[in-house]
Parts: structure tokens; C-alpha cells; sequence
């Protein structure tokens, strides 16, 4: 029995787990890279192993940095089947279709110094939408929370409620080869605790190894009742202004809360109820219309608003807006608008139209409600640049910058902790997490083995 590590090792983006047990070889998760990354050469260099070995994948979420390499999995030779809970299966295909139609219109414009496969041929994306549709064929058994599936002779898998997005989950292997058993428990990404939609993280079982995220392995978050608060003001005070309140999103789970806390503003009095409030994103759209056919991973509070046919998801003013013809008018909106765009780290998609149109604004204000990777345009303005590139031309920062922490959909310090003692483990490797977080949360683990592999390790369990 070993593990091996491709990805989100010693870096917060990309999980690409490899789990061997007999002849039998499972893969967590088949990410991208994220940041300044998408769509450069370390997306498309091999795996670190080859796919036509892999027997099964297991899926932990929908996320991009989870799921997004699994259309080159399978067109580079995997012929297995994909295992995730229905609701994760749902919004993977989102995300998967998403990305191959963003890389293809990437490829058709890139400029000449990209490399072309033949003269006056476009650069080829990593994977294209049929790509994509040919993987969802390859998901098979729909996972349920904590309840085993045999994967192969001597191998199950359970799938715990990880409380981060719709879908969610931890991954419980029961592996035995010969005389050996070992419980390896991979906690995918973990959520944080008390949000308004989801269940909390279901508590693990103990077992003999964990591999864990460390994304704030090194800080806790602040309180979600300050945060929405902060939240408030900020829309407020840049409404008094005469502006505009830009909110970069991730599509999954950040826009629907944000909505849920947006109604809650309008019914309590905190937030106008003429503001306008645009949900700039076709997947963050879908991701809220397939957040309606999943009550199973609500919690109780959602689902009791559903039961008395309240949407918690619609705000009074608010504005689906698909066509790209519509966002663009979005922009001649000068005050009173909540224009919600992805992508949370402004390294792609409709938000960057909005930050052109807003950066210079002192009236304005951008809020930023998630992490933003190294090397970012999120993170650029977040360290406080004067000036920052947008579509080639220099964009003066002078609208007010706001970041609230509170709203992470990942556990912090003391969470991680918690759910870590609850494991008991003889053995611990730390991953998806920066070199910083991974070694603090290393150095409050006293009663077992840490390890921090390094990318392509491989450890015998």
C-alpha cells in the first residue's frame, strides 16, 4: 500500500492524490492549477503517472483546483469510472463544460508568440467542451453520505459531508493487501463551520493516516456576524459615495451565500431595497439553480426556508444576467448596483470589465470575500497596488478595497484542529496549503508522524 502526491503539494491549487492498494490504483481528486496559472504549461505537463493505470477516481468537490484536469485524464487514456455525490456530479459537469468553452475561446485568441501545432493553425486548449461531456460519461456510482462503496476486492470508499460546497466530501478509504488494513482518511477541503447554507464537517472516525488541507492552517477567520456586518457597510457607504459595490465571486458557493446575506440585508433594513444586485456569471447562475435541486445538503435553517417556499437565494432587484450584451450595460450603471462577477481572483472571466470600469473610482468599492492566490490580480490590488493591468492598459486604484475574511468556505486554524484530533492519526500529511500555513499548523500537531511531501512523492502507507 502507497500513496503518492501530484498535485496541491507544498501549493494551495491542483489536488491530484494517487492511492495504490493490491493491483488496485485510485486517484482523489485530478485538479488545475490556479493563480497566474490557467491555461500555462504546468496544466498541460504529464501527470506524474499514467493515466491509462488508474482504475477509479474519487471526486471530493466541484472545484476547479479538484476536478479540472480530469477532461485530460481521460482524454490522455483513463478509462475508469469517476465516483462523487450527486449534487458534486452535477456541478463537475458545470465547471468541466465552463473551462473547456473558456480554453477554446482562450486558444482562438491567443497571439502569435503561442505555440501552433502547424503554421496558421490556433493553439490548442488542454481540453475541449466534447472532452468535457465524454467525462461525465465516466461517472458512474453517485456516492451518499456515509455510506460504504466497494470500489475493488479489499477496497471501500466512504464519502463524509466536508461542510466546504455543495457536494463536498472527505474521503474515507478502508484499505486491505494481504495481513495489512489501513483507514486513510483524505479531507478533501474542509468547510467552515456555521455557515447558513451547508451542515458543518461531519466529525471523522479515527484512522490510521490523514492527508489534510492546510489552506489557513496558520490564522483563524473572522466571525461570520462581523463579516456580514462589514460587509453591509461597505455596500452602504460606497452607495453614499455615488457608487458602485464590485464583488468579485466564485461561482460555487460564495455567490449563493453572498445572495442568502444580501436578502437578509434588504428584509432586515441594513441594505436598500432599491439597490440592484446583478449575479454577472452563467456558472454562478446554474450553480444557484442546481443549489435548489439538493436540499440534502442543506442545513436546517435553509432547508426550513424551502419548506415554506422562501427562496433564501432571491434578492429583490436582482438581475441573471447570461448575455454578455447585458454585462457590458451593466457598466453604464454609475451608482446603487451590487455587481457580482466571477472569478473571485480576477484572473479571468466578466469581473475584470467591472474592475476597469471601477478601480478608478473613489466612489466605488471593491470587496473581496475569498482567498486570492499568489500572483493574482485579486492579490495585487488586495498588497495595495497603485496601479494594476487590465486588458493591457494600466488601471489606477483609487476606489476603496475591502477584505473580509469571515466568509471562507474553508475551515481555519482552530476548525482543522479540531477535525484532526477526531482522527487520532499515527500519521498526518499536510497539503493544499502555502509553505507558511503548513509549516504553523505542522508545529501544533504533538501526537503524530507530519509530514509536508513534495510534489510526485510517493510513501508507502
Amino acid at each position: 500500500m502507497k500513496i503518492e502526491f501530484h498535485g496541491a503539494d507544498q501549493d494551495v491549487t491542483g489536488s491530484c492524490h494517487l492511492v495504490q492498494c493490491g493491483n488496485t490504483r485510485l486517484l482523489i481528486d485530478c485538479g488545475f492549477y490556479q493563480g497566474s496559472r490557467e491555461l500555462d504549461a504546468e496544466n498541460a505537463e504529464p501527470f506524474g503517472f499514467d493515466p491509462t493505470s488508474i482504475d477509479c477516481v474519487q471526486l471530493t468537490h466541484a472545484h476547479l483546483d479538484h476536478c479540472g484536469r480530469l477532461p485530460l485524464l481521460v482524454k490522455r487514456g483513463f478509462s475508469g469510472k469517476i465516483v462523487a455525490t450527486a449534487a458534486s456530479r452535477e456541478l463537475a459537469g458545470l465547471v468541466l463544460l465552463d473551462t473547456a468553452q473558456l480554453q477554446e475561446e482562450e486558444a482562438a485568441h491567443r497571439g502569435p508568440e503561442a505555440s501552433r501545432p502547424s503554421a496558421g493553425a490556433p493553439p490548442s486548449p488542454l481540453y475541449t467542451a466534447r472532452d468535457a461531456l465524454q467525462t461525465m460519461d465516466r461517472f458512474n456510482a453517485a456516492a451518499v453520505y456515509g455510506t460504504s462503496i466497494s470500489i475493488a476486492p479489499g477496497i471501500t470508499a466512504t464519502f463524509l459531508d466536508a461542510g466546504h460546497i455543495l457536494g463536498s466530501a472527505s474521503v474515507l478509504l478502508d484499505l486491505q493487501e494481504g495481513g495489512t488494513h489501513r483507514a486513510v482518511l483524505l479531507s478533501g477541503d474542509l468547510g467552515n463551520a456555521g455557515r447558513p447554507i451547508l451542515r458543518n464537517p461531519a466529525a471523522p472516525p479515527k484512522v490510521d493516516a490523514v492527508v489534510i488541507e492546510t489552506t489557513y492552517g496558520d490564522r483563524r477567520h473572522k466571525p461570520i456576524g462581523p463579516s456580514v456586518e462589514e460587509l453591509y457597510t461597505a455596500i452602504s457607504e460606497a452607495f453614499q459615495r455615488g457608487g458602485n459595490a464590485i464583488i468579485p465571486t466564485f461561482a460555487l458557493e460564495r455567490a449563493q451565500e453572498l445572495l442568502f446575506f444580501l436578502r437578509q440585508g434588504v428584509d432586515s433594513g441594513r441594505l436598500p431595497g432599491t439597490m440592484q444586485v446583478f449575479l454577472d456569471s452563467p456558472m454562478a447562475i446554474s450553480a444557484t439553480e442546481i443549489f435548489e435541486h439538493h436540499p440534502e445538503c442543506y442545513g436546517d435553517k435553509t432547508r426550513a426556508l424551502f419548506s415554506e417556499g422562501r427562496d433564501p437565494f432571491m434578492v429583490p432587484g436582482l438581475h441573471f444576467t447570461r448575455e454578455r450584451s447585458a454585462s457590458q450595460a451593466i457598466n453604464r450603471i454609475r451608482t446603487g448596483a451590487v455587481i457580482m462577477a466571477g472569478s473571485g481572483m480576477c484572473t479571468g472571466g466578466r469581473v475584470r470589465h467591472h474592475l476597469r470600469h471601477n478601480l478608478a473610482r473613489p466612489e466605488s468599492a471593491i470587496i473581496f470575500v475569498g482567498y486570492a492566490g499568489r500572483g493574482t490580480l485579486a492579490r495585487r490590488i488586495i498588497d495595495g497596488a497603485e496601479t494594476v493591468g487590465i486588458f493591457g492598459e494600466e488601471v489606477a486604484v483609487h476606489a476603496s478595497i475591502h477584505t473580509i475574511n469571515g466568509f471562507s468556505a474553508h475551515a481555519d486554524q482552530p476548525e482543522l484542529l479540531a477535525w484532526h484530533a477526531h482522527t487520532n492519526a499515527s500519521r498526518t500529511f499536510l497539503v493544499h496549503g502555502e509553505s507558511d500555513a503548513m509549516k504553523c499548523f505542522a508545529t501544533l500537531l504533538k501526537t503524530t508522524k507530519v509530514e509536508m511531501p513534495a510534489p510526485h512523492d510517493s510513501v508507502t502507507l
